[in-house]
C-alpha cells in the first residue's frame, strides 16, 4: 500500500531572431547534468560546489532497468517499497541533499529492463508501454513532496521530468527505422510516442490530490543532429525530422520540449549556423522553437545538455580554456534573452577522467577550476 502523509505544504512562430532581454524568460534555471558527480559522487562535496556555483537545478537519468536501475524484478503491485522489486537509495540521497541546499532535480527516465522487453538492451522500448507508465507512476507518487519512505523520511518533491534521452539517436533508443513494404519508416519517433505518452501519463497519475500543476514533463531531449540514412549501418534522425515523426505519431501531453544543441566543430561559436541544415545548434536554435509551436503550440522550450569541451586534453573537439568561458557566457546570454527557454543544464562539472569521454567540465580531471567555472558563477 502506497504510504502517504498530510499535504506538505510570444515569438511568433515565423520569427528567425529572439526578442529583445525585456521578454526574456524570467524562469530560466542554469543547472549541471552531471551524474557522476551528482549521482554516483561524494555528495558531502559535490553538493557544497553546486550551490557555490549556483546551481539552481541538476538532472540526472532516472534508470528503469540495468545495473543501477531502480527496477529489480517484476512487480506484482503498484508499491514503490515492495520487498525485492526496487531500490531507489541513490535517487532518495539525491533528493535529499539537493533539497539541503536549495537545488532542483530534473529526472530524465530511461532504460527498459530486461524483464519489460523480452531481455534486450536498456535502449530497446518496453513491449507494453503501460510497464513503463506504472513505474513513473510509482516514481512520481514516491517523489510527490508527501512520501514517507521506510526509514521513516518524507522525500521532496520532483518537479521536473523529461521522457528518455536523445532518442533519435540509436545509442539511446533501438530501432531508428523499419522498413515496410517499400519504404521506411521512423520507428523511433513512433516508440518514442508511445513513451512520450506514458511519462505524461504516469506523473499525471501522481497527482492525486491536485498537485499537477506544480509538475512539468518535458518530452524530445533530441540529439542535435542525425544522418537520416535509414539503409545505412548506423542511421540516425534529424531533430526535425524527429520531431514531426512522434507528432504524426500521436506524443501530446507535455509541458516542453528538450533540445541538446551541441556545436559540432570547434571552430563552431554557440551563434554559429551549423553546416549542416538538418542540424540544430544555438546557432540556428530558433528553427527547432517555430516547428514545436508550428506542431503542438507555446511549449515551454528546455535546454537539457550543452557544453563544450576543452583543449587539453580533447585536441580534437576542444576549444581553449579562455574559449569554453567565454562561449559558456554568451550561450547563457542567449538563452537568457529567449523568451521560451526556461532550463538550460551544462554537460559536466567535472572532466572525465577518460580521454575517450567528456572533457566539458566547469573542473579539469584533476578538480582544479578552469575560467568557465567564474564564468559559470556570474550566469544569472
Amino acid at each position: 500500500m502506497l504510504k502517504r502523509i498530510a499535504l506538505v505544504s510570444v515569438v511568433l512562430a515565423t520569427a528567425v531572431t529572439v526578442t529583445p532581454a525585456a521578454s526574456a524568460s524570467p524562469q530560466m534555471m542554469k543547472g549541471i547534468f552531471d551524474e557522476t558527480q551528482t549521482l554516483y559522487g561524494n555528495p558531502d562535496t559535490t553538493f557544497p560546489m553546486l550551490a557555490l556555483l549556483g546551481t539552481k537545478a541538476v538532472r540526472v537519468n532516472l534508470y528503469w532497468g540495468g545495473r543501477w536501475g531502480v527496477s529489480k524484478g517484476v512487480p506484482t503491485r503498484l508499491d514503490p517499497d515492495e520487498p525485492g522489486k526496487f531500490d531507489w537509495s541513490l535517487y532518495d540521497r539525491l533528493l535529499l541533499y539537493a533539497n539541503q541546499y536549495g537545488i532542483k532535480v530534473v529526472l530524465s527516465v530511461y532504460g527498459t529492463p530486461g524483464w519489460a522487453n523480452g531481455g534486450k538492451a536498456l535502449n530497446v522500448p518496453p513491449r507494453n508501454a503501460k510497464d513503463l507508465e506504472n513505474f513513473v507512476y510509482l516514481a512520481a507518487t514516491r517523489y510527490s513532496g508527501r512520501y514517507v519512505n521506510n526509514d521513516g523520511v518524507t522525500l521532496p518533491m520532483v518537479r521536473h521530468w523529461i521522457a528518455w534521452n536523445e532518442p533519435n539517436n540509436p545509442v539511446f533508443l533501438r530501432q531508428q527505422y523499419r522498413r515496410v513494404g517499400k519504404r521506411w519508416v521512423i520507428q523511433s519517433a513512433r516508440d518514442y510516442a508511445k513513451i512520450c505518452n506514458a511519462v505524461v501519463t504516469g506523473v499525471g497519475r501522481a497527482d492525486i490530490t491536485g498537485f499537477r500543476e506544480g509538475q512539468n514533463v518535458a518530452c524530445g531531449a533530441t540529439a542535435p543532429r542525425g544522418n537520416n540514412a535509414a539503409g545505412s549501418a548506423r542511421p540516425s534522425v534529424s531533430p526535425l525530422a524527429f520531431l514531426r515523426a512522434m507528432k504524426a505519431a500521436g506524443a501530446k501531453g507535455f509541458d516542453a520540449y528538450a533540445h541538446h544543441p551541441y556545436y559540432g566543430h570547434r571552430k563552431e561559436t554557440p551563434l554559429s549556423k551549423p553546416p549542416a541544415r538538418t542540424a540544430v545548434t544555438l546557432g540556428n536554435f530558433q528553427v527547432l522553437v517555430n516547428e514545436v509551436t508550428r506542431l503542438w503550440g507555446q511549449k515551454r522550450i528546455w535546454i537539457t545538455e550543452y557544453g563544450y569541451q576543452t583543449n587539453p586534453p580533447d585536441r580534437a573537439f576542444g576549444v581553449s580554456n579562455a574559449l569554453q568561458a567565454r562561449y559558456l557566457t554568451q550561450a547563457y546570454a542567449y538563452a537568457r534573452r529567449h523568451p521560451r527557454i526556461d532550463m538550460m543544464l551544462w554537460f559536466m562539472l567535472r572532466d572525465d577522467t577518460r580521454l575517450a569521454g567528456w572533457q566539458s567540465g566547469l573542473l579539469n580531471a584533476r578538480g582544479a577550476r578552469k575560467p568557465a567555472f567564474a564564468a559559470f558563477q556570474r550566469v544569472r
